[in-house]
């Protein structure tokens, strides 16, 4: 896969639909985990026909597919049990194997079973020589037993109709306040005994017992995005487990699981900067290579005033509102390689808004991708009594690892403040936990909130780019000090993570992983291809 790509097939794969579930229900946990010799080996065996119709050809004869049984509450560890699934690609080079090398896309919630069949996205050759790759869905979910909050797509469909991605007029905040209750209802009715027990520190633990049912003493491990926080969980409930772990993209641990509201506020400000960022370097590559060039940063904040008035008619009949263009915009500083369509498309809202700046040669409507797509959600077309194949799990964990007022009363006083900071994108972040968590039903949950600076034996490598939008560099900045011993290596690149797409960070990762030899700490790389 071209190092273009990486990126848009790393969201891609985050935002995929579950294509069913390999493990249902609940069985009997017989061992405590997490101790010497007690996870049963994982067994492996062929991975289903339709989990292998979402990889490579070329990998479907050399993966393999595991489930593992994990209790469902930890410090119950005999009580009920539920089911991981794990695909394994082996070290090219059994004769060199290392051992086990874990991933986690993100997410919260980002399915990774079908990761480690593109690991060479992310990954060497060399890396993909020494080291079977384990891609692994977390506990709720995709095919590990996924939590869901409703029976059928209808459903669904019934409570997101009235919940807005950006309310701004009192009807669609008071609807959107409304559903989101009609929602978490729905979860305490339907999610099960997962409810409780779909923390970090829960996935830690799994995890723990996925690294010793593959046979390995100490933990290696790759985790982008959200995945950064389970990766430093783990290495602080298990320090002495830990071997290699490498965190891209990262999360401020402490800030996440002590004030909820803050780090979303902050996040809103990294998106912000990110595109900003992007506009600046639009203008200075001019219009030949940016459609949207000339004084960018005044026509974004133009167009997006504009569109708080009502929507903008494109040529060709499609109506664009507020909510599209700030949706797209943040979907898209995910991944620079979709930037100059991006700004077409921009460009092309600008002109229908200012007839006069119409250019010959100009590009007028471009189809840009939604990277996120709501976790594969919209594009979804139910039929009558359609089964939801989708999980809850976003917000099972982001709702009980972060800590939020038990009251939405005041949303939308607060979402009107982050406005101000974060013009484009405070109301859009406000939009997510901040309106559901306060309502959400779990009440007793199990959460890691520190300490954060256990001493592993080998330093853990942090890795942030200057312009990630979803998760700011600063949050890297405070993950390697608030780790016991970390070494931050940072890329001047746009987009969210950046393994695969820079060559000098990727020979770093390679020599930690295979050597040990942790890169120098605030190392700088450049990523192989600039937008635009």
């Amino acid at each position: 896969m071209t190092s273009a790509s990486t990126r848009a097939v790393r969201v891609a794969l985050v935002s995929a639909v579950a294509l069913g579930t390999v493990i249902t229900g609940l069985g009997s946990a017989s061992a405590q985990p997490g101790t010497t010799s007690t996870a049963r080996p994982a067994a492996w065996g062929p991975c289903a026909a339709d989990v292998l119709a979402e990889i490579p050809a070329a990998e479907r004869t050399r993966v393999s597919c595991a489930v593992q049984e994990v209790p469902v509450d930890h410090s119950r560890p005999r009580g009920d049990s539920t089911g991981i699934v794990m695909m394994k690609r082996p070290a090219g080079d059994p004769a060199k194997k290392i051992g086990s090398l874990f991933i986690n896309p993100g997410g919260p919630g980002g399915a990774g079973l079908i990761y480690s069949a593109y690991g060479g996205s992310f990954f060497t050759p060399e890396v993909l020589e020494k080291f079977d790759l384990i891609g692994f869905d977390p506990r709720g979910v995709g095919r590990s037993a996924p939590l869901r909050c409703f029976r059928t797509q209808e459903e669904a469909d019934a409570v997101n109709a009235g919940w807005y991605a950006l309310p701004t007029t009192s009807e669609e905040i008071a609807s959107s306040i409304r559903q989101s209750k009609v929602y978490t209802d729905y979860c305490k009715i339907n999610a099960g005994p997962l409810l409780d027990h779909m923390s970090t520190e829960a996935v830690a633990r799994d995890l723990d017992v996925l690294r010793e049912a593959v046979g390995d003493r100490q933990l290696t491990y790759v985790g982008f995005s959200y995945g950064t926080l389970l990766g430093a969980t783990y290495a602080n409930i298990f320090p002495q487990r830990s071997r290699a772990l490498v965190l891209d993209g990262n999360v401020d641990p402490k800030l996440r699981l002590t004030n909820g509201a803050q780090y979303d506020r902050e996040r809103a400000r990294g998106f912000e900067i990110a595109l900003d960022a992007m506009l600046e370097r639009c203008d200075s590559v001019g219009v030949e290579r940016c459609a949207f060039a000339g004084d960018a940063r005044k026509k974004f904040d133009a167009l997006r005033e504009s569109l708080r008035k009502g929507p903008t008619t494109l040529p060709n009949g499609t109506q664009v509102t507020l909510t599209d263009v700030v949706g797209r915009t943040a979907s898209n500083l995910y991944s620079p390689s979709t930037f100059k369509a991006l700004t077409t498309w921009l460009q092309s809202i600008h002109v229908a808004q200012n007839p006069s700046a119409a250019a010959p040669g100009i590009q007028s409507v471009v189809d840009v991708p939604l990277l996120g797509n709501l976790g594969g959600k919209a594009d979804v077309r139910a039929l009558p009594e359609t089964p939801y194949t989708s999980d809850d799990s976003y917000y099972a964990v982001n709702c009980i690892d972060k800590p939020f007022s038990r009251s939405n009363r005041n949303w939308a006083s607060t979402a009107a403040k982050w406005e101000q900071e974060s013009p484009t994108f405070g109301r859009y972040q406000a939009a997510s936990d901040l309106l559901t968590c306060p309502t959400w039903p779990a009440r007793h949950p199990d959460r890691w909130i520190g300490p954060w600076n256990r001493h592993t034996e080998n330093p853990i490598v942090v890795v942030g780019n200057y312009y990630d939008p979803a998760t700011q560099y600063l949050f890297s900045q405070r993950m390697a000090k608030q780790l016991g011993n970390a070494r931050l290596i940072s890329v001047d690149a746009f987009g969210h993570c950046i393994l695969g797409d820079s060559a000098g960070a990727d020979a770093a990762v390679t020599r930690y992983l295979v050597d040990l030899t942790a890169p120098v700490d605030g190392s700088l790389f450049q990523p192989n291809a600039q937008p635009f």
